[in-house]
């Protein structure tokens, strides 16, 4: 299935290369496609097309309001991310989020901090959790990155590691961060290891370039794993992906489950 976003930077819908998202170096970012048209006005039209499970991606300071005004327009429809705390996972979900997504809070000096994570879950319930494990390849092993992707930690994916996040959330997002807003296909071991590993919802990120790689995502997750396309569609700028065909892929995919048919 496909899975819609909308990535907020400065206050400004936007498509960025993951990896050169860094404070310290604001220089190095490199922005695809920088929209004329607000938050809302995406989340209307996911809303048109009944696409559930979209994301909303608060990169920084000064989005609040954008974000709040795409919950306003879709309710219940989106899932909102970007520095989310026990503190206030449930204003956001009070903002109309159907899910909070949790990062760079659940660790603390590098490792998984399960009070925190024991504290969200009190807070709001297993079930409107998202917990974000993006990651970068390092060696066989895709280790969690957090801070916007510039600092790495000790979580390593594995199939132990989601059985037991999985006990504390509804689904997994999932960037790869290496292949991040690139366009150059998508990086199919960690989805197919994904596909494996994961017993609840997961969304992959990164790398899709063309409506092949939303059928190649289904066909090799045999439906385990949903996808988001960023950079490659057209309504953020790309020449790869059109938005209504993902929309009819995915109208094609409900009808196929209603009628029972499996991926192979």
């Amino acid at each position: 299935m496909f899975r819609p976003c909308i990535d907020l930077h400065d206050g400004r819908v936007k498509q960025i290369v993951g990896g050169t998202l860094d404070d310290a170096a604001p220089n190095r970012l490199q922005t695809h496609f920088v929209s004329d048209r607000p938050a809302s006005w995406y989340a209307a039209l996911y809303r048109q097309d009944g696409l559930t499970g979209g994301h909303v991606i608060m990169l920084g300071p000064g989005n609040e309001e954008q974000a709040k005004s795409a919950l306003a327009v879709y309710p219940g429809g989106l899932q909102v991310g970007g520095g989310v705390t026990a503190e206030n996972a449930s204003s956001w979900l009070d903002a109309g989020a159907s899910h909070v997504i949790v990062t760079s809070w659940l660790f603390r000096d590098g490792r998984l901090d399960e009070d925190r994570l024991a504290a969200l879950v009190r807070s709001v319930g297993r079930e409107r959790v998202v917990i974000d494990l993006s990651c970068r390849r390092q060696g066989d092993a895709y280790r969690v990155v957090i801070h916007r992707w510039q600092t790495w930690t000790e979580l390593v994916l594995s199939a132990d590691t989601l059985a037991h996040l999985a006990r504390s959330c509804a689904e997994f997002l999932v960037h790869a961060v290496d292949v991040e807003g690139l366009c150059r296909g998508v990086d199919l071991e960690l989805v197919e290891k994904l596909a494996a590993w994961s017993p609840i919802p997961v969304t992959y990120a990164g790398g899709a370039r063309s409506l092949e790689d939303l059928e190649l995502v289904t066909r090799v997750s045999r439906g385990r794993v949903d996808l988001t396309i960023g950079s490659a569609l057209d309504i953020f700028g790309g020449a790869g992906v059109r938005y209504q065909d993902c929309v009819a892929f995915n109208r094609r995919w409900q009808a196929m489950q209603a009628a029972g048919v499996r991926v192979e």
